[in-house]
């Protein structure tokens, strides 16, 4: 991993690392400062963030709303609309994380009309998703060039696109969306 690559598990929450290279940058209390790698006397920093909630605003839409059967049906749903109609929603449930730091902000939802439904519900979660892992880069001191995407929320090929868009960069997925615990299991043996 190179500066300017980073790293974003998208799973219950969107966990970024973002490689910040040899020399750490100073602190700016929006991001943590991490030991990224230590690998044949070579130390990398990262700057890492946290949105608390991005998969498990699916899974509220899935098992509290009813919205969808199953989580993958968010993708039909925000691909069925042009636009997100004006509805936004920020996931808040549990606090805004990394660069917000606002542990008592809530969940919102707005701009829905009556002609608001399921499908504008299930895309503004997705875009809220992509939305926040857009802070945390942006946060990062070097900005980044290539994105990759690890989680459940990396097999959605609409919030993945989505992502690259919103970011200008590409965004990489691996064949096997559950690399963190893949690649703590290589290097552990």
């Amino acid at each position: 991993m190179h500066p300017g690559l980073a790293k974003a598990t998208c799973g219950t929450g969107c966990f970024v690392l973002s490689n910040e290279g040899a020399n750490p940058p100073p602190p700016d209390n929006s991001l943590l400062i991490t030991l990224a790698y230590r690998l044949g006397g070579t130390t990398a920093y990262a700057t890492e963030g946290s949105a608390f909630n991005a998969g498990a605003t699916v899974t509220w839409l899935r098992d509290t709303l009813g919205i969808v059967q199953s989580s993958a049906e968010t993708e039909t749903l925000a691909r069925s609309l042009p636009d997100n109609g004006g509805v936004y929603f920020v996931l808040a449930f549990t606090g805004l994380g990394a660069p917000y730091w606002e542990p008592a902000a809530r969940a919102a939802l707005t701009g829905m009309t009556r002609d608001t439904g399921p499908a504008h519900l299930a895309r503004a979660a997705l875009e809220a998703a992509a939305y926040q892992t857009h802070d945390l880069l942006v946060a990062s001191a070097q900005p980044p060039t290539t994105l990759r995407i690890d989680g459940g929320m990396a097999n959605n090929d609409w919030f993945a696109q989505f992502l690259a868009d919103l970011l200008g960069i590409p965004v990489a997925r691996p064949a096997v969306t559950e690399t963190t615990a893949w690649g703590a299991a290589v290097l552990a043996g």
